[in-house]
């Protein structure tokens, strides 16, 4: 007898072992249509997975985020197939799903053409169409590599090998003539592939190392309908306007160079955006009891094994040696905030004390993993460490929580909570990491709001909240977390005395809010499309003289306006006015101020909103007031 306990609740009972998909189909043939994948008792699998013992049994559909990447998974198998057929020397890299769609590297003579991706998108079709039968099987290491040597697949051969002393069999999926090493889990058959589209292709390093040879990555997308895949299209055309790259270069706010890959280089307006939303940090911050420091960018070895960084995260850090000792460029504020509390004594009635940081930290990414303000090397962290007794950890959280819903809003971002639990390379007890992880659920839940479960993605040293903001094309980026941590107060002995005058150890937690700044710019010049709230703009006013009468009473209000705290211009070139406009627009500049010899004689300024338009002639001291107004307010138009 198995008993299934399905998502509801309900139990299923079978007289003897049954595969997911008849588990499925049992349930309804409509369910089964829509399946993609299964997880049994939390664990993602193939619905091809034999149900042998008492199990939990959750379908997962294209709407379930691991269907998603199932669905996308297989897609990329289709790909590969289509590839072998038209390019039978390609040799075949790997092609994961990754967070919108999938992609797959080869490594090729020559980089596929356009015309070689309508071609590959052709042959996808006629394969789908054949809707193959996916097979699983496993063989031996030693079979595993024999067979992929004998169809010449040196890539499939080394990741092989990283197995081989393992032990395990090794997993492979067939649909027709072609076969390719895969974990899983896939599709039953390809035939529910309704809608795709290969996307782009660009170079990429296998291992992403730039000492390995280069390769060529293909992306794509697919849907079960062609509905979605035309949505997205839209949504991607959508994107590619709102590049932060390009309208940083556009705006003037940043420059990446070649001399130093992953090391943006801000520019002034770029710098007046990044002051501003730090300015806005630091003012949030004061208002819920946070103190700031800052702590050095190079700290030495000892300091880096007592934390575990060392031994845990050492091939993304920097190292030097200074004087014949080891040290390492920071890649977190954490251990130099723990040297900070450490510093003096602490009372019961410090705490919770709550100690902000916004460090330069140093992290050694992949040159293929590179992009943009998105994955730099060099990035300004906000970083905050706050040290509480245990009875103060739910109220500290959910105080943190309000911070974080007060900041977002601001930026009329919405999230979606996922909760990171406990990874393999992991300090601390595991019962440790499994109390710590109901407190953070119980702290989220208190407050009525839902999450996910994201096993094994913790910090090697706690478990974390992280919060994926939504932008206003529906994309998500990982920006907060709230990271309990129990670990570094035991390895640096952190102390407070508590009310019984006893030396007691305090709890705390990393949290960031912004995450990265260069990245969080990133994110809000994309969410914005560049056109940023007044109160964040670089340029706020930009005045426009219609005759020279007007270009002197422009250089008079530019100084009024700069007085009142405003970030303001004046184009006093001998251009038509139109042209003016149309420039100012184009640097999307929040308000335009047309000035001519009935606004200098009136006393007015003739008013261009970039949200709203024309709204007419306004005193000088009405528009002051209206726009301080929206910058006090941190309005959204």
């Amino acid at each position: 007898m198995v008993n299934i306990t399905l998502k509801d609740g309900s139990v299923k009972s079978y007289d003897a072992p049954i595969s997911a998909a008849d588990a499925c189909k049992d349930l309804s043939m409509g369910l089964y249509r829509a399946a993609c994948a299964c997880k049994v008792n939390g664990e993602v699998k193939d619905l091809r997975t034999v149900l042998d013992g008492d199990c939990a049994l959750e379908i997962l559909t294209f709407d379930d985020p691991d269907g998603k990447k199932t669905f996308w998974h297989t897609t990329s198998h289709i790909l590969a197939q289509a590839v072998k057929r038209l390019f039978p020397n390609v040799k075949l890299a790997i092609g994961p799903a990754i967070e919108n769609g999938f992609y797959y590297d080869f490594d090729v003579e020559s980089p596929f053409t356009p015309e070689d991706l309508a071609a590959l998108e052709a042959e996808m079709k006629k394969i789908i169409r054949e809707k193959l039968t996916i097979e699983r099987f496993t063989l031996s290491p030693a079979e595993a590599t024999r067979l992929m040597e004998e169809r010449g697949e040196p890539y499939k051969v080394e990741l092989i090998a990283e197995h081989a002393g393992q032990g395990d069999e090794i997993s492979f999926y067939k649909q027709g003539e072609f076969t390719e090493l895969c974990a899983g889990p896939h599709l039953m058959d390809m035939g529910v592939v309704k809608a795709f589209k290969l996307t782009s292709t660009t170079g990429a390093y296998w291992r992403g190392d730039s000492k390995n040879r280069q390769l060529c990555r293909v992306y794509g997308i697919s849907f079960p309908k062609a509905a979605e895949l035309e949505e997205y299209l839209k949504m991607l055309e959508e994107a590619k306007k709102r590049d932060h790259r390009k309208i940083g270069r556009e705006l003037g706010l940043f420059m990446l160079r070649d001399e130093g890959p992953g090391f943006p280089f801000f520019l002034p307006k770029g710098m007046i955006l990044k002051n501003t939303l730090l300015d806005y940090w630091r003012k949030i911050h004061k208002k819920y009891g946070y103190v700031e420091i800052s702590t050095p960018v190079i700290l030495n070895r000892q300091l880096w094994e007592r934390s575990g960084h060392w031994d845990h995260y050492k091939e993304n850090m920097y190292t030097t040696v200074i004087d014949g000792e080891d040290f390492a460029i920071k890649p977190m504020n954490c251990p130099g905030g723990m040297l900070v509390y450490a510093s003096e004594l602490h009372s019961y009635r410090d705490l919770p004390l709550r100690v902000g940081e916004i460090g330069l930290v140093h992290r050694h990414e992949l040159s293929g993993a590179l992009h943009g303000l998105f994955r730099v090397r060099c990035f300004n962290q906000d970083d905050a460490h706050i040290f509480m007794t245990p009875d103060q950890l739910k109220d500290v959280i959910q105080e943190t929580v309000r911070l974080f819903d007060e900041v977002y809003s601001t930026f009329n971002l919405t999230y979606t909570i996922e909760l990171s639990t406990m990874p393999e390379d992991h300090i601390g007890t595991v019962e440790q990491w499994e109390r710590n992880q109901e407190i953070l659920k119980d702290a989220i839940t208190g407050m009525g709001k839902e999450y996910t479960i994201n096993e094994g993605d913790g910090a090697f040293y706690g478990p974390k909240l992280d919060f994926h903001l939504a932008d206003c094309l529906g994309r998500t980026w990982q920006c907060g977390t709230i990271q309990l941590d129990s670990q570094l107060p035991e390895r640096f002995e952190l102390e407070y005395t508590g009310e019984d005058d006893q030396k007691h150890r305090p709890v705390m937690i990393h949290r960031v809010v912004l995450g990265s700044i260069e990245r969080f710019i990133g994110v809000i010049t994309e969410h914005f499309a560049g056109a940023f709230p007044v109160w964040l703009a670089p340029e706020q006013v930009r005045l426009l003289p219609v005759t020279d009468r007007a270009a002197e009473r422009c250089r008079e209000l530019c100084k009024e306006f700069d007085a009142a705290g405003l970030r303001v211009s004046a184009d006093l070139r001998s251009e038509k006015i139109g042209y003016k406009i149309r420039e100012a627009q184009l640097q999307k500049i929040p308000y335009m101020l047309v000035i001519g010899d009935k606004e200098v004689e009136n006393g007015e300024v003739a008013v261009r909103s970039r949200a709203n338009g024309d709204l007419g002639g306004m005193s000088v001291d009405a528009f002051l007031a209206m726009v301080k107004e929206k910058i006090d307010t941190y309005a959204i138009d």
